[in-house]
């Protein structure tokens, strides 16, 4: 069984991740899913690939805690988080938030605020190659 939270280098089945969590209770009623894919296109740029850092055990930590205030903070039964670090090249997912609820409304409020607060809070660092060269990218929601 695939953990819940991960961090990894390969590419991930958004299939595979939604089976996972549909697995945890037959009362999931919806389940919406965030996949965040690597543009070829930014800030007037062409993009040939992303590159993501981390600092492994703080990440990860933080994805984990992530994950419980997730649980916390919405009427839901269960959210998977997965990301991405390694060279991405542009059109290859980067991560996936999958949650499952009773019902519609609280997965997608879970969903969006799990991505956004992902994006402020987890030590993560993104990288854009492009033909020009190379330059870090600030974090924003």
């Amino acid at each position: 069984m695939l953990e819940p939270v991960r961090i990894q280098t390969e590419d991930f089945s958004v299939e595979e991740e939604v089976r996972a969590l549909k697995s945890t209770s037959k009362r999931i009623g919806a389940v919406v899913t965030f996949c965040g894919v690597a543009r070829d296109f930014s800030r007037g740029h062409r993009i040939e690939s992303l590159e993501f850092e981390q600092y492994q055990s703080m990440a990860l930590r933080a994805m984990e805690k992530l994950r419980q205030d997730t649980l916390e903070r919405f009427d839901i039964i269960d959210v998977r988080i997965v990301h991405r670090v390694a060279r991405i090249p542009a059109g290859d997912n980067i991560v996936l938030i999958v949650v499952g609820s009773e019902h519609r409304k609280e997965a997608f409020e879970a969903c969006s605020w799990c991505i956004d607060t992902l994006k402020n809070t987890v030590p993560l660092w993104k990288k854009e190659i492009t033909p020009e060269g190379e330059s870090w990218v600030e974090p924003h929601p």
